[in-house]
């Protein structure tokens, strides 16, 4: 299936590892010119090259960091058709551990920059009457996942926002989805020292996902084919969901 994203202008947002990577690697592959970000300098720029892509430094946990990123992704790329908002998972943790100020940072790095990005690219979008929106979450937006507190609280708040926000911009055939991941084969997933032999035999598929699935996603919803699908969250899990 020809995805229609030749010379489609794609911005990624942490990127230069895991599912960003993936997804930045596989928009590549179809033919889009592809902007990446991330914290770390030499991360990006290693990632950058091995992709053919161009990279961007960026620390969203600073206000304003989000906004300043898309307009210079816009200026290198000419505009931006599709964004892939893509944020580090917050730590771990139960309720009565986490401070004020994890909460602070995990709003700011999670939840505002989400918001600078879409805020910053959407205009141009409707001006052109033109554009995806692909907010990726987790399947702990829909049914938490023990320990994850602030992770639970934040992404399924951003779910309300695709939707809410899907109904304002549709009539500029622009659309806004998020993507949940369930266990995929990451760096985050060896950061929460999760036992991925109980995960696996959790998953109906019998396996743990893989960044290229989750990308394979990503790929579709940016392309022309998926016009018609804005305002949903999306999991790609092997069927872990238990809801509808």
């Amino acid at each position: 299936m020809d995805l229609g994203l030749q010379e489609r202008r794609a911005l990624v947002l942490g990127a230069s590892r895991g599912l960003g990577k993936a997804i930045a690697r596989t928009l590549a592959a179809e033919g889009a010119q592809v902007a990446i970000c991330a914290r770390d300098a030499g991360r990006v720029a290693s990632t950058a090259a091995e992709l053919g892509v161009q990279g961007l430094v960026c620390d969203l946990s600073i206000p304003g960091a989000a906004d300043t990123l898309v307009r210079k992704a816009q200026h290198l790329l000419g505009h931006l058709d599709v964004l892939i908002v893509n944020t580090g998972g917050p730590p771990s943790g139960q309720f009565a551990e986490l401070s004020d100020l994890a909460w602070q940072m995990a709003f700011e790095q999670l939840w505002m920059s989400s918001v600078g990005a879409i805020r910053a690219a959407l205009p141009d979008m409707r001006k052109r009457r033109s554009g995806r929106v692909i907010v990726i979450t987790s399947i702990a937006a829909r049914e938490p996942v023990a320990n994850l507190t602030l992770s639970n609280s934040l992404r399924a708040g951003l779910h309300g926002l695709v939707n809410t926000l899907a109904k304002e911009v549709a009539g500029d055939q622009v659309t806004v989805n998020a993507l949940m991941p369930g266990y995929t084969l990451t760096e985050r997933l060896e950061e929460l020292h999760l036992d991925e032999i109980k995960l696996t035999a959790q998953i109906p598929a019998r396996r743990l996902g893989r960044p290229q699935d989750v990308a394979a996603l990503a790929a579709f919803l940016a392309s022309e084919q998926a016009s018609y699908i804005t305002g949903q969250a999306i999991a790609c899990d092997g069927g872990l969901l238990q809801s509808i």
